[in-house]
């Protein structure tokens, strides 16, 4: 062996380590913002998790576990006490404490934070001493725990230094040195950040979990394009990529040294209509006819679920009649039951509406957040063509699309959900209590739906500790929103992922990303 080619053999052995604890992740969109507090949507706070800690987290059944916090209880029926674990930093060496609690709790409870309505089971957070917080809820709440593991932490000194004491929002256009930077607790810092091309993550030497995992560096990409992220994975520029398009997931299965992971996830998809009195986009004669609810049942009756599942879903999908699905806690198998398909019944209560020719609409909707969103949309409208519905599908990136929403500019629109708490007061809060701004109600209802009886139950099921009257109540509540049809759930989403075969992923059902449980060999 010649001495040039003794050198390189010895730089290629040295060299192998590093590079088998570097993973290179690809998804189909790119992080949000670096702001723990900026938005509430679950691939950022998935991302931002390895990053930032809440004061508790999810093992990999899901099951809840100790993080920034040891233990906790319920003190006083209003009163959780968190005792807080010692010997924690961030990463910028600073320590961590209770103040740095109650300063996340306030800062994300802000006018400008996304994470907002998430904080709304919360009224103060008090501080006893630094290792211990207390949470003060507006009315006994059995389930806040639950409701914290996405509640991140961030250094209250680090943010006051960085003039980021308010959280940044991506929906508002609102800046400010968090959006780009980061300084968590977590297993993985932030080492450098490139908007919509590279974000490189390295591993927090000094984070106080023994567990460290053996990753050491992560770069992700975000790959829109479905082709191209497939062909990165093929090519081995790539270790992991999410989602899969189910049309190729036969064809990854049989590629050597390609591995697809599949299993259900808690998001559940459904189409929500503005039952507003003015259709804001769309031309039915002057009238909104969403606003009736023979309408809206009509379309219902006009979506064929099982061809959504079967053909753009190629099965990977479960038909739906609740916003919530199996996993979380409420659901109830017998209410979970969507219209049955029949085009007729749908014709005959549109005609009943003052409606028998149609209409025209608009239909908004993302083409890179949930599996197959853009080709759900499409398959919408010759259903609806069938009723008379000449539907027009706006497609585009959720970039565009969320704040879309967020504006109340909509008529007729899809959204997924996974309930955070794994609790179906989740959605229910979010999606179908009245909006109520002061006490970040409804923050995600763009409908215009307010039905009292719905709201008073939001609320004592909120308060509820006993099992059997919890779910009683639940099941009222979900009564009444399929009677009123203002949501037309279609399926629960199955997940779908890849990776190269050095990799070894736990896939949580809740479509999180946790890089500290990734292996390599």
């Amino acid at each position: 062996m010649t001495r040039l080619a003794a050198l390189a053999l010895a730089a290629a052995l040295a060299a192998t380590p590093a590079e088998a604890q570097s993973l290179r992740w690809a998804a189909g969109t790119d992080v949000a913002t670096l702001d723990p507090h900026g938005l509430a949507e679950g691939f950022t706070l998935s991302f931002l998790g390895n990053v930032y800690e809440g004061l508790v987290r999810r093992a990999p059944d899901l099951s809840l576990e100790p993080a920034l916090a040891t233990e906790w209880r319920n003190v006083a029926p209003r009163v959780w006490r968190f005792t807080l674990r010692e010997g924690v930093t961030f990463q910028d060496g600073a320590p961590f404490s209770a103040e740095d609690v109650a300063f996340s709790i306030a800062r994300g409870k802000g006018q400008l934070a996304g994470v907002r309505g998430m904080l709304a089971p919360i009224a103060e957070a008090r501080v006893v001493d630094p290792r211990t917080v207390e949470l003060v809820t507006p009315a006994p709440d059995p389930i806040l725990p639950q409701a914290l593991a996405n509640v991140l932490i961030v250094s209250r000194a680090w943010a006051e230094r960085n003039g980021a004491a308010e959280a940044s929002n991506p929906t508002r256009n609102v800046e400010n040195f968090a959006t780009r930077n980061a300084n968590g607790t977590g297993p993985f810092k932030v080492v450098s950040r490139e908007a919509d091309r590279l974000t490189v993550l390295a591993r927090n030497e000094a984070w106080w979990d023994r567990n460290r995992g053996m990753l050491a560096e992560v770069e992700f990409r975000p790959i829109v394009s479905d082709a191209t992220r497939l062909a990165a994975l093929a090519s081995g520029e790539v270790d992991l990529i999410m989602p899969v398009p189910l049309q190729n997931v036969p064809r990854l299965k049989a590629s050597p040294g390609i591995v697809v992971l599949e299993g259900p996830e808690l998001r559940s998809i459904f189409l929500g209509f503005d039952i507003g009195p003015v259709l804001k986009h769309g031309d039915a004669g002057g009238a909104n006819p969403l606003a009736d609810g023979r309408v809206r049942r009509a379309i219902g009756h006009a979506i064929d679920a099982e061809a959504i599942r079967t053909r753009v879903m190629r099965g990977a999908a479960t038909p739906a009649g609740l916003l919530w699905g199996p996993g979380v806690a409420g659901h109830n198998q017998a209410e979970d039951r969507r219209p049955v398909f029949d085009p007729d019944r749908a014709r005959a209560l549109m005609a009943d509406a003052g409606f028998p020719e149609g209409f025209a609409l608009t239909l908004d909707c993302p083409n890179d957040r949930y599996v197959n969103d853009d080709a759900i949309c499409q398959a919408v409208a010759p259903m609806l063509a069938r009723i008379g519905i000449r539907l027009s599908v706006n497609l585009m990136p959720r970039a565009q699309y969320f704040p879309k929403l967020a504006r109340l500019d909509t008529s007729f629109f899809l959204l997924g959900w996974s309930a955070g708490t794994y609790d179906a007061h989740h959605p229910l809060r979010f999606l179908v209590h009245a909006r109520d701004p002061d006490r970040a109600l409804g923050s995600w209802n763009y409908t215009g739906y307010d039905r009292a009886e719905v709201n008073g139950l939001i609320a004592a099921i909120g308060q509820e500790f006993d099992p059997g009257r919890r779910q009683s109540l639940i099941d009222q509540a979900a009564a009444m929103i399929r009677a009123d049809a203002v949501y037309l759930p279609l399926h629960h989403q199955a997940l779908a992922w890849a990776h190269r075969d050095r990799v070894r992923v736990v896939q949580r059902a809740d479509d999180f990303v946790v890089l500290n449980w990734i292996t390599l060999r």
